[in-house]
């Protein structure tokens, strides 16, 4: 849908961001690479750099907020892992190229001949100093809106991760905690061939710390390692 005359530039963005600015010129000055402004001179506009650094580090905060409340048993270094995979220049640039950023950037001419619409570096750039704006504009709540709908696919996908690869942090936390190897074991097994299900219990220094069901051994492994995370973690065991 295109903006009407009496739109700004950018109302589509706005669109798709789920958010009006008040002030048009912070999403102007949000979306200016400095090469823009190195061919055009306009008195009293500015380029990206300086809300891009604010943006970096709202974005941490946000992303740091969000993972918290989706993951209150990952430590620490889980949830930095998981929160520089997000807000890495990769991670930006495909949630800029997901709202279709590039179109909107003020690019000088040689850079927007060398393909800069489409570099990840200035895509990244350009969506941390956007948030950046945001966060002038409307506050951390507006901007932790709409970076929770912008990195929701990121955010899904590491929940997802968290979900199935309690094993692996298992294995981790436990020589972290007990210098143990947690032991796996089958303790039991019913239904018909084409319908089993199969119980793991998880023992450290000989202790069980988690026992679940699944229809595979891998799936009763995983919720099983999931328990005796939670279990790990509050200092239980049976």
């Amino acid at each position: 849908m295109a903006p009407s005359p009496d739109e700004p530039a950018h109302a589509a963005l706005e669109r798709r961001l789920g958010y009006a600015f008040a002030d048009g010129s912070l999403c102007d000055s949000a979306l200016t690479h400095k090469s823009w402004l190195n061919e055009k001179h306009e008195p009293g506009r500015t380029d990206n750099e300086r809300l891009e650094f604010l943006g970096d580090a709202v974005l941490a905060l946000v992303v740091s907020d969000l993972l918290m409340r989706r993951f209150p048993l990952r430590s620490e270094g889980e949830l930095s892992k998981t929160r520089a995979a997000i807000v890495s220049e990769a991670g930006l640039a495909r949630a800029a190229e997901s709202l279709g950023l590039g179109q909107w950037i003020f690019l000088g001419r040689g850079e927007d001949q060398a393909g800069g619409r489409h570099k990840p570096s200035i895509l990244s750039d350009a969506l941390e100093a956007l948030i950046g704006a945001i966060y002038l504009d409307g506050g951390f709540a507006a901007a932790r809106a709409v970076a929770e709908r912008m990195f929701g696919s990121a955010l899904e996908e590491a929940e997802k991760n968290a979900r199935t690869d309690y094993k692996s942090r298992l294995q981790e936390r436990s020589q972290a905690l007990l210098q143990a190897t947690p032991q796996f074991q089958v303790v039991g097994e019913d239904g018909p061939d084409h319908d089993k299900r199969f119980q793991v219990a998880i023992l450290l220094d000989g202790r069980e710390y988690g026992r679940a069901g699944g229809r595979s051994k891998k799936e009763a492994e995983q919720s099983a390692a999931a328990l005796a995370l939670a279990a790990l973690d509050s200092g239980g065991g049976a």
